[in-house]
Parts: structure tokens; C-alpha cells; sequence
């Protein structure tokens, strides 16, 4: 069964400092030192849960606003990027030749709500679009996981009012986990150790 947007609601509640500006992606069958190594990046100090992930990256922009903590775990198959205040997972530039042979899944949003779906697969942009406004899609296969979309409750124009709670980035969370059968738990965020490293923003 799909996960909803109401499944991640708790990520905002329980990890506020993360929320307000992150990036997450998921990449498939490949170990984080490649990763790391297909975004030009270098290797940091790990860090234990994400209040330390946070700490670590908001000090290595203080110290050098040129470069980007990227916290990394394995889980399955897949390899899990975290960016506190980041956007290189969605960022198309880099995000596409780093798929190179995999599935890249990635969201982002920062401080100002704005916010990124991309689902890559060997360099190619299957969809990238704003989890907040989910009708303007663009990509190879823009159309293919509407059902989905729909299923999660993003908020498509014409099924959402005034008034109703934003849950796009919920909605982003579950969307990725549809695509990567990986679900992002507040004990994996909590008591993970990742392993660290840091790209050039640029």
C-alpha cells in the first residue's frame, strides 16, 4: 500500500530545524563513497542523528559558504543523502550525471517554501516539478505517476481550497517512497550515524 502525505506529517513536528530547509535523496546501488565521488565531494567528519547533522552543516557554512554537507546512510539498495539548508540533489546540473546507470529520487525545500521533485534515471529527467504546485510537470514520463500523485494528496488545483493544509512536502516524502520502496522513519533520523562528506555548491 502507498504511503500518504498524512504518513510523514511528523518530520515537520518532530525535526523542526531540518525542516525548514532540506533536501533528501535516494539513490540506488550505489555505496555513499560514490556518491560522494560522482558529486566532486570530499570526505567529513560522520555525525550521529540529525541534530548533529544540522549543527555540522549550518558550522561548515559559516566557515565556507562555497560548500554543502551531504550526510549519507545505506539502507538496502539504496543510498540516503541528507542536506540540511541543501539543494544539490535537485539540482539538474549535478543530480543528472551523478545518476549515471541508477534511479535518482530527490526533494527539496528551503526556508521561503520553495521546494523539488526529481526523478532521474540514467541521466535522464523522468519528472521535476514543485511539490506545491503539482499540475505544471515537466520530463520524459511527466504524466506517469499521477495516479500516484493523486493517491498521496498533493495538492492538485483542482481538488484542493483556500483553506486546506499544505501537505506538499509530506506529500513529497511519500512520492519518493513510492518510487524507492524506502521509508524514512524518525528512528533512522534520530539514531543513524552518517557518514559525511561535503560538494561544492557551484
Amino acid at each position: 500500500m502507498t504511503s500518504t502525505a498524512a504518513d510523514y506529517v511528523w518530520f515537520e513536528e518532530r525535526f523542526p530545524e531540518l525542516a525548514e530547509a532540506y533536501c533528501f535523496t535516494l539513490v540506488h546501488r550505489l555505496p555513499p563513497s560514490e556518491v560522494l565521488r560522482r558529486l566532486r565531494g570530499r570526505e567529513e567528519s560522520p555525525r550521529t542523528g540529525a541534530e548533529q547533522v544540522v549543527e555540522a552543516a549550518f558550522g561548515l557554512s559559516d566557515s565556507d559558504d562555497t560548500r554543502q554537507l551531504i550526510a549519507m546512510t545505506t539502507i538496502g539498495d539504496w543510498t540516503l543523502l541528507v542536506e540540511p539548508n541543501g539543494y544539490l540533489g535537485v539540482t539538474e546540473e549535478k543530480a543528472l550525471p551523478a545518476s549515471a546507470g541508477t534511479r535518482w529520487v530527490s526533494h527539496f525545500v528551503n526556508i521561503n517554501g520553495v521546494d523539488s521533485f526529481l526523478w532521474a534515471e540514467d541521466t535522464t529527467n523522468r519528472l521535476a516539478f514543485e511539490p506545491g504546485f503539482p499540475d505544471s510537470r515537466r520530463g520524459t514520463t511527466p504524466d506517469e505517476l499521477l495516479p500516484a500523485m493523486h493517491d498521496i494528496g498533493f495538492p492538485f488545483w483542482e481538488g484542493t481550497s483556500d483553506t486546506a493544509e499544505d501537505l506538499s512536502a509530506p506529500a513529497a516524502f511519500a512520492l519518493a517512497e513510492h518510487l524507492t520502496g524506502v521509508r524514512i522513519t524518525p528512528e533512522l533520523l534520530r539514531g543513524t550515524t552518517f557518514a559525511c562528506g561535503s560538494a561544492e555548491i557551484r
